[in-house]
């Protein structure tokens, strides 16, 4: 397994890593919307904090040499299931046909009172 990590990303901020590589599989834990280079959340809009989320696993995927278009599967959480058509709105600006497989659901709270969270696991395709 390798770890893989970025600046372009918030810290994790317990132990665990940002993502992991096993095999031709790495999967990235979740991103909470906190721009790297303040440590703080991107607004308060769900949009906003939802583009915040993505793009941190954007960048953690480049890190590993990887793409959105990688991306299998995602998680998404939210803190209230009233912002998942907002939130939905953005995220089909990440992703295309054939688009992931996605779970989404409403959780009772995130770390540090965040609105949205987003996870996911990518595959490097295979060479040949």
């Amino acid at each position: 397994m390798n770890d893989i990590s970025t600046s372009n990303a918030p810290a994790a901020i317990g132990p665990y890593s940002q993502a992991i590589q096993a095999g031709d599989t790495i999967y990235v834990s979740g991103q909470l919307p906190i721009d790297p280079q303040t440590g703080s959340f991107a607004g308060d809009d769900i949009r906003g904090l939802t583009r915040r989320s993505l793009n941190n696993i954007q960048n953690i995927l480049n890190a590993a040499g990887l793409k959105m278009e990688n991306v299998v599967k995602t998680t998404v959480m939210l803190a209230d299931m009233d912002d998942f058509p907002a939130m939905n709105e953005v995220y089909a600006e990440f992703f295309q046909s054939p688009y992931p497989a996605r779970s989404a659901f409403a959780v009772k709270t995130l770390p540090k009172g965040a609105r949205v969270e987003i996870e996911c696991i990518a595959v490097r395709p295979q060479k040949g």
